[in-house]
């Protein structure tokens, strides 16, 4: 167990102080097709309030970020198109925008998605197919001072699983995920509106996204917060044998790993249920001698 660097995050004027605690990344899915079974596209279509009272729980149930995606993208995931994504998405981040006090992040890799989500009032972009970056994101993170998540992943989800073969691994995703970071940098982007994902789960088999977990600490060097993103993936339906609506326990060892590992801010459908793990194991890395 090592200690994790202690870093600034800032977001449209909002700061945090990543390290001590570590930040947990509530999941909104607007889509009707999320792997996870909780997306709220119908509900929303409905009623406002359905997806507000929705919001509301997970920021009451500990979250410090709400992330908002409009396209499922699990593996083979049917592409949604950009303007059907940003008819999803721009009016649930205005509407959220002005009832919530956590940032907002919107989950997309189109650039103009992440442009009208950044103008309706979203503070961070979760930048999924960050490897290589857009740099049409780049433009509109800059320009709204704006955080980044750069995710790893080759391909696109629906092709991505394809790509999950690397000549050595971990230096593969760490040398892919500089690259981005190095590409944040040359636009101007400061550190401390960086973030990045491993990208387990994305390209990447049940072997891999272990040992991600087990070599967290390995991409600490890239001197940027990480961010992990394991809640109810299929690697924990394949080592417990569980399907997706029972992996709430698995999220949380995973999680609890993540934290222990390194990982800054941890991404989780189960909000309520990992904030109190990952207190946990704040307190177990914060304890000291005297």
């Amino acid at each position: 167990m090592k200690e994790r660097g202690v870093f600034r995050f800032h977001a449209r004027g909002q700061s945090f102080k990543l390290g001590i605690k570590t930040l947990v990344m509530g999941i909104l899915n607007v889509t009707p097709d999320s792997f996870s079974g909780d997306g709220v596209l119908k509900g929303y279509k409905k009623d406002c309030s359905f997806i507000l009272s929705r919001a509301r729980k997970i920021e009451a149930d500990g979250a410090d970020i709400i992330d908002v995606g409009g396209e499922s993208t699990r593996p083979g995931a049917q592409m949604v198109s950009t303007d059907e994504e940003c008819r999803r998405v721009v009016p649930v981040v205005r509407l959220l925008a002005g009832k919530l006090s956590i940032p907002i992040s919107v989950d997309t890799y189109k650039p103009l998605v992440a442009e009208e989500a950044l103008r309706a009032g979203a503070s961070i972009v979760n930048v999924i197919q960050g490897t290589p970056v857009d740099e049409k994101i780049l433009f509109s993170v800059k320009k709204y001072n704006a955080g980044i998540v750069l995710m790893h992943m080759r391909g696109v989800p629906q092709t991505m699983q394809r790509h999950a073969r690397y000549k050595d691994f971990l230096k593969d995703v760490f040398s892919e995920l500089k690259k981005s970071v190095e590409k944040c940098r040359q636009f101007g982007i400061k550190e401390s509106n960086i973030v990045v994902d491993p990208g387990i789960g994305f390209a990447k088999t049940a072997r891999h996204n272990l040992l991600i977990l087990k070599n967290l600490d390995r991409f600490s060097a890239l001197g940027v917060p990480i961010l992990v993103g394991t809640s109810r993936k299929s690697f924990i339906g394949k080592v417990l044998q569980k399907d997706v609506s029972d992996r709430v326990l698995g999220s949380l060892a995973t999680a609890t790993a993540a934290v222990l590992g390194g990982a800054h801010i941890v991404r989780a459908h189960d909000v309520r249920e990992t904030r109190e793990v990952v207190s946990m194991s704040d307190a177990i890395l914060n304890a000291s001698l005297t």
